[in-house]
């Protein structure tokens, strides 16, 4: 015999024994059921760790073991109805599992779970007898059984990439907010890429980034380097603009050369404060013709190819850091990037790069290599062209990736200047691998249009993956000067512009 009531919105049965057991179909919606039903939620947060989400049903199963403690109701779906469930798992903060198989089924175990809340007509023959199973229609949201449920949440938030598919998300949001969590999109995987994602990392890790924080799918990584990501966007400073990734977050548009040299750029041709107005002019320029924010930025030659050997040998000039130190500390003020760039002579990148260690501390400082003036014994500036190897290069990056790591900064700038192939040999070694660092290859070719796209486009062949694309406008040795509009029609359109 079987009894029809109306449910709040909607039908419901209710069974005993998942099988062929007589249905008697009851109104359960704001009623008690016959002994109180719980959910307890974790007491400590999961490890902050990346879930692969491409099998929705084992991301479903990895959620409830992390999140629950114990329940004594479960949402159970197949994987396809999966949309239609997920609601009422998250209102009624009750884990939700997909399909039938022997996962799900441990799952159930573990969590003690007896009442099953089900789409109508789903097949649960395969989990066994001995529950309670309700059958809720689809948009039946609300007629579900009462539970008490932990009023402390799980402690845990998941990020998800809105520009990747991932078949585990719907069920991976409905866990996380049944157990109290947030969701938190993240495009790219990067949770340093501005300052939303930056104020999201920071909302949800709390004071422990190695806890509580999931993210979803390939993009975004190795555990490993998500945990290290996560723990730079909790903890660090953001750069001018916001974020904590150099790119593709901003593109950058600097003033070259030397304080108080004016024949080596125009950052040299006037004092400090009118540098910093003249190149955040040069940045509203481009600001039109941009997808992304535009953020002013100095490149300052901070040792100085020379003529001479000098006191110490080398034929680079070394500037006082305290004289590079006045620039970058006006800059941060006014929201400029500073690069610093190193022309060595016959000294090392890594050597000269030590000297400015506190400098390159500052969270709004990177590092440029001039292989340009990279000179081997007994060569000579402007009669040789200078060079460096992929090792030298990789040596100084590392060196400049753990002092980032080490210091809790933001992704560095580290460009390499190039108009020649043979000015960086190896190319193809170099080590793009440094999350720490945006690598950036900065095309110095002169001239007419033509030959600058010559370079450009010759500098691009081999080269390795991962290296972001830079150019120069030359006011004397360009005929002519590319204006914004041209220059941001370059394919692909650069990352950071420089004018000398």
């Amino acid at each position: 015999m079987a009894v029809q009531m109306s449910g709040r919105s909607g039908w419901i049965s209710r069974s005993v024994a998942a099988g062929a057991a007589a249905v008697l179909v009851v109104t359960l919606g704001a009623c008690s059921t016959d002994s109180e039903k719980s959910v307890q939620f974790v007491d400590t947060p999961p490890a902050t760790a990346v879930l692969q989400g491409d099998d929705a049903a084992q991301t479903a199963v990895e959620l409830s073991s992390l999140l629950f403690e114990s329940a004594d109701v479960a949402v159970v779906a197949p994987a396809d109805a999966a949309e239609a469930a997920a609601p009422v798992a998250s209102e009624a903060r009750l884990p939700l599992l997909l399909g039938t198989e022997q996962a799900v089924a441990d799952e159930l175990e573990r969590l003690g779970a007896d009442t099953l809340i089900t789409p109508a007509g789903t097949d649960l023959a395969a989990l066994g007898d001995g529950f309670e199973v309700v059958e809720v229609q689809a948009d039946d949201t609300g007629a579900v059984p009462e539970v008490a449920v932990d009023e402390q949440p799980a402690g845990a938030s998941l990020f998800v990439d809105p520009e990747a598919e991932s078949p585990a998300e719907v069920a991976a949001r409905a866990n996380i907010e049944a157990a109290g969590g947030s969701v938190a999109e993240v495009p790219g995987g990067d949770p340093r890429l501005d300052g939303d994602t930056v104020a999201a990392t920071k909302d949800a890790a709390g004071d422990d980034p190695a806890s509580g924080l999931l993210a979803l799918g390939e993009t975004f990584g190795e555990a490993d380097d998500f945990t290290a990501k996560a723990a730079t966007a909790a903890t660090a400073p953001e750069l001018p603009g916001g974020g904590q990734l150099a790119f593709p977050g901003r593109r950058m548009i600097a003033a070259y050369g030397s304080p108080g040299v004016a024949s080596l750029g125009i950052l040299g041709e006037q004092d400090l404060e009118e540098t910093i107005e003249r190149v955040k002019g040069l940045a509203e320029d481009y600001e039109p013709h941009s997808d992304v924010q535009v953020v002013p930025a100095f490149e300052i030659i901070t040792t100085v190819a020379s003529a001479v050997p000098g006191p110490d040998g080398n034929y680079s000039t070394e500037l006082d850091p305290e004289l590079i130190r006045e620039w970058v500390d006006a800059a941060g003020e006014a929201g400029v990037y500073v690069v610093l760039d190193l022309q060595p002579g016959t000294t090392d990148f890594l050597t000269q790069a030590k000297e400015y260690e506190d400098l390159l501390k500052e969270p709004h400082v990177g590092l440029a290599l001039d292989p340009e003036w990279r000179l081997e014994p007994g060569q000579r500036h402007m009669e040789q062209i200078g060079s460096v190897t992929a090792a030298e290069v990789n040596e100084t990056a590392e060196w400049l990736a753990e002092l980032t790591a080490e210091n809790s900064l933001p992704q560095k700038v580290f460009i390499l200047h190039q108009f020649s192939l043979g000015m960086i040999s190896d190319r193809q070694d170099i080590d793009t691998s440094h999350p720490e660092l945006a690598i950036v290859l900065h095309a110095d070719g002169n001239g007419t249009p033509d030959l600058k796209m010559g370079t450009w486009n010759a500098l691009q062949e081999g080269l390795p993956e991962g290296i972001f694309m830079a150019w120069k406008n030359f006011y004397d040795e360009d005929t002519p000067t590319f204006t914004p509009e041209q220059t941001y029609e370059v394919e692909p359109r650069p990352w950071f512009v420089s004018y000398q």
